[in-house]
């Protein structure tokens, strides 16, 4: 391959992938399995086989998303259709939840999600909050669930299941600057990732500088504002920026908010089960915004969506909002 076409070719594969300080790389573009109320069953399994077959080879779930097992049977699918021809075809994130992040709990959490994924290994592995809670607590928190969060020993364990070939890569979701310097201090293995909110009106400028210093690639979780979700907001998807900006390109509004963040430099787990935009969303590799547009986008009003309200108290471990998110707010 040579010549200008062999240039744009190379050019377009490095910005559709990024290599992670664990060597391995990811696609810049997920694909969000989570969902409140979450599908039936054999609903979610088509969807995630609709996403393949539409070009998406990264996928991210949690525990707490409850859809790991359709995401399994989604990829023997594939496989056995051939839409995909082997494992390694496909980078697979799921994150542990705050019930198991606890030193002795973590080992046998990412056990359970292997089998409920099918999976030998899992690609990447986060801590899903810097938060424990008591054993068996799902998403509805009260306030003396939250528990003191040991950091180092959770990390330690993370760290145990990459020596163990369990996971390729390990890093964290939701962590501020605070907290990550707090975990360097002891870590071994520097997380991979640190999965955030952020899309065009919560910009993460600070957090971003500290994670590129550190070496941690950040990923972008709510890149469209999660308009659709109780805590969501449409300061994305009604931006009269992104609006302006998609009219005159001839992009749609969540083109033009995803390939804002691509040019940050930052991956995006993005989520529709519509199939037309599932295809529109990955569109967005061959085309650059101009300077002009990134200098209005950077002066779009910032706040942060999520709060994480119940992990905070006066009795728990985090007294304030400011504490929960290392002054980020």
């Amino acid at each position: 391959m040579s010549g200008e076409y062999g240039h744009k070719l190379m050019e377009a594969k490095e910005e559709e992938e990024v290599v992670l300080n664990s060597g391995h790389s990811m696609p810049m573009l997920g694909f969000g399995t989570a969902a409140v109320p979450l599908p039936p069953h054999d609903e979610l399994v088509s969807v995630f086989i609709a996403a393949i077959e539409a070009g998406y080879r990264h996928f991210d779930t949690a525990t707490l998303y409850g859809s790991e097992d359709a995401l399994g049977l989604a990829l023997a699918h594939a496989q056995r259709q051939g839409l995909i021809h082997n494992r390694g075809e496909v980078f697979v994130t799921t994150k542990l939840w705050c019930s198991d992040a606890h030193p002795g709990l973590v080992l046998p959490a990412l056990k359970k999600s292997l089998k409920k994924l099918g999976l030998e290994y899992v690609d990447l592995y986060l801590i899903h909050f810097p938060v424990r809670l008591r054993h068996g607590i799902g998403g509805n928190i009260s306030k003396g669930d939250v528990l003191p969060f040991d950091i180092k020993g959770t990390w330690e364990a993370m760290e145990e299941c990459s020596k163990l070939g369990l996971t390729k890569s390990i890093g964290v979701s939701n962590f501020g600057a605070r907290k990550l310097s707090e975990l360097l201090q002891n870590a071994t293995i520097t997380p991979a990732v640190n999965q955030v909110e952020m899309n065009v009106a919560w910009q993460q400028r600070n957090l971003r500088k500290f994670c590129q210093e550190k070496g941690i690639h950040v990923s972008a979780w709510s890149p469209l504002g999660a308009n659709g979700a109780s805590w969501g907001s449409l300061a994305v998807m009604e931006s009269p920026v992104l609006k302006h900006i998609a009219t005159t390109t001839g992009k749609t509004v969540p083109q033009i908010a995803l390939r804002w963040i691509l040019e940050q430099g930052v991956s995006s787990v993005v989520k529709s089960f519509n199939k037309v935009r599932m295809k529109e969303n990955l569109q967005i590799f061959d085309w650059k915004l101009s300077e002009s547009d990134l200098v209005k986008i950077k002066q779009i009003p910032q706040f942060r969506a999520f709060l994480a309200r119940e992990f905070v108290s006066e009795d728990g471990p985090y007294k304030s909002l400011d504490d929960f998110w290392d002054g980020e707010i």
